[in-house]
């Protein structure tokens, strides 16, 4: 299922299926992306840039989000809350007359409607063992009670997007095909850059 989809590319920015991204738009260019949304569908496409440029390449894959909630300041900026949808995966730029990017995707290949399984409880487990031990490396407080109640998903996703990984990182666990992949994936990321603390690594 190819699809035109407005595009708003931000590194570090990982949206997911189900999963909520707020964002403060404040350069032109977005405004215009965000009022074209809201007078047609109320999309917003995220997706990462691969590197530098003008305009910066992108990489394979994104996801659809829906604003579920903005706020229109008085100077012609925005608050939003972004919902995903579904990932897609790039299959060409579009050319355009809009002060934005638009590209077309397919939004077919994740199978995204589906909520997934509910994970292992040993990787369960696993993942707040070692986001606790990241967390504790950085010197960051968090109410572990509450992250015990959340459901698998929004934990893993919820890591995945806040953890400040490199880009390569990121996209891979936006890439990674089920839940209990991009777990596996993200218990690994954690230990890694947990461990890197003294000399800083990405992953190329």
């Amino acid at each position: 299922m190819a699809e035109r989809l407005s595009i708003f590319p931000l590194a570090g920015a990982l949206l997911f299926p189900r999963g909520h991204l707020p964002l403060h738009i404040f350069e032109p260019r977005y405004r215009a992306l965000v009022t074209d949304a809201l007078a047609r569908d109320r999309r917003i496409s995220m997706i990462q840039p691969r590197g530098p440029g003008e305009p910066p390449p992108l990489f394979d894959v994104g996801c659809v989000g829906h604003i579920r909630e903005f706020e229109r300041l008085d100077d012609g900026r925005f608050n939003i809350i972004l919902e995903g949808v579904t990932r897609f995966r790039l299959l060409r730029e579009l050319p355009v007359t809009t002060p934005f990017r638009q590209v077309e995707g397919d939004t077919a290949s994740f199978g995204d409607a589906q909520t997934p399984e509910p994970l292992p409880m040993v990787m369960r487990a696993e993942i707040e063992r070692e986001a606790r031990r990241f967390a504790d490396s950085r010197g960051v407080a968090v109410d572990w009670t509450q992250v015990s109640r959340l459901d698998d998903e929004t934990l893993v996703n919820a890591i995945s997007a806040i953890a400040p990984f490199d880009a390569a990182a990121k996209q891979a666990l936006l890439e990674a095909m089920t839940l209990t992949d991009r777990a596996d994936l993200l218990a690994q990321f954690l230990g890694f850059f947990r461990r890197g603390d003294d000399d800083p690594a990405t992953l190329q």
